[in-house]
């Protein structure tokens, strides 16, 4: 028997994998190998991922026999962290975080992160600097200092917590490396909890503390989890999101002069960025129930990997789809998933880039590249992103 080709972990900084567009045209779903004998469901067409990130018997269990994940051993979830899990627990958990994801209270913090940018912006322009790394002097502080601020983790502890959470999301990183952060960072987490239950202030722990844990509606280990989901979540995306959406608009300079002569463009140009970068590259599940996908029948326990960079380059989906057009409409991209398991932080996330990257180049307009895109190192995480980012102006 012919075996299965292996799901592609590396691709070019850009762009998917080229077995992608391959595979999509050749047929909607075929097996793939993980590692071992886990060979799951590969979709890379756009209709057929909405179709079971929608479809309730396509489970996000992660400790499901048979769940294809990124490596053979993985954590299971702890408690609270929701994402991994099903309804009812994922309904409970998610609902208690609704007040805090709402449009206005994004709209409220918005000066905040206006204010985070450009206080970032200054001190890299301080007394006539010309060059940094953007990932460490930018993409990396910007949603660390808004997520603090939201959850009530003190600033000055960042580097704390951006170790613990690379070394959990890492590719390299071994179950034994994955449990010491993630006990790291519950500890770390769980003190704070405790903190802010004896002195609450106006944030997200403080309110966990108050009206969920004190009440009864969530544990205190819950409480932990759902913040850590949140504290990682918060800020990684979005600090890989910065450095590609800069080098992606660099390369296409015809896009980012039509940004500066319309700003108007930017909140559509950031969804495009999103559709075009797909720093989240797959969303894995585990059937529950025979279930049919585009003709082809799925056995309850066997996995599926939807490729959603895949799927958001999907020519029926999107004309020419894998140019950059920041005037295009992106309606139904996937970059933050779908369905019920959709990312609560949407709007967050949005926020974030619609004011840091007009910022950054309103304030440095000459900025530059000064390592070419091939050069660049890339991150071995399950979100894609590069190491570091030199830039000039």
């Amino acid at each position: 028997m012919t075996p299965h080709p292996a799901l592609p972990t590396l691709r070019p900084l850009l762009d998917p994998s080229p077995e992608y567009a391959k595979w999509r045209a050749e047929g909607p779903i075929r097996r793939v190998t993980v590692w071992g004998d886990n060979s799951p469901w590969l979709v890379t067409r756009h209709e057929d991922a909405r179709a079971v990130l929608a479809d309730p018997r396509f489970s996000a269990d992660t400790t499901r026999d048979g769940f294809p994940g990124i490596r053979p051993q993985s954590l299971p979830p702890a408690p609270g962290e929701f994402f991994m899990m099903d309804p009812p627990d994922h309904t409970r958990l998610r609902r208690v975080l609704m007040p805090d994801f709402t449009l206005r209270r994004i709209e409220q913090l918005r000066p905040a992160i206006a204010r985070n940018c450009g206080e970032l912006l200054d001190t890299m322009t301080a007394d006539g600097g010309t060059s940094a790394d953007l990932v460490e002097s930018y993409a990396l502080p910007l949603p660390s200092l808004v997520i603090c601020e939201l959850l009530g983790v003190p600033y000055e502890d960042h580097d704390f917590f951006q170790h613990q959470a690379r070394s959990i999301i890492s590719a390299a990183s071994g179950p034994e490396e994955m449990m010491a952060a993630r006990t790291a960072l519950f500890t770390y987490l769980g003190e704070l909890l405790a903190w802010r239950t004896r002195e609450p202030a106006d944030d997200l722990v403080s309110r966990l503390a108050r009206d969920r844990v004190a009440t009864g509606e969530v544990s205190a280990p819950e409480a932990v989890g759902i913040a850590s989901t949140l504290l990682v979540a918060g800020y990684e995306t979005t600090a890989n999101m910065f450095p590609l959406a800069v080098v992606a608009l660099l390369r296409h300079p015809e896009q980012l002069a039509a940004l500066r002569a319309d700003p108007g463009l930017w909140p559509g140009a950031v969804e495009e960025l999103l559709r075009h970068l797909t720093v989240s590259p797959d969303l894995r599940r585990i059937a529950t129930e025979d279930a049919e996908i585009a003709g082809v029948h799925i056995r309850a326990g066997e996995g599926v990997i939807v490729a959603v960079q895949a799927a958001n380059r999907d020519p029926a989906a999107f004309a020419d789809p894998d140019a950059l057009d920041v005037g295009r409409s992106t309606t139904g991209h996937l970059a933050f998933g779908h369905g019920l398991h959709q990312c609560i932080g949407q709007s967050f996330a949005r926020a974030e880039l619609q004011i840091g990257l007009p910022a950054l180049f309103d304030r440095l307009p000459g900025l530059r590249l000064t390592t070419p895109p091939e050069d660049l190192a890339l991150t071995m995480s399950i979100v894609h992103g590069v190491r570091s980012l030199p830039v000039s102006w």
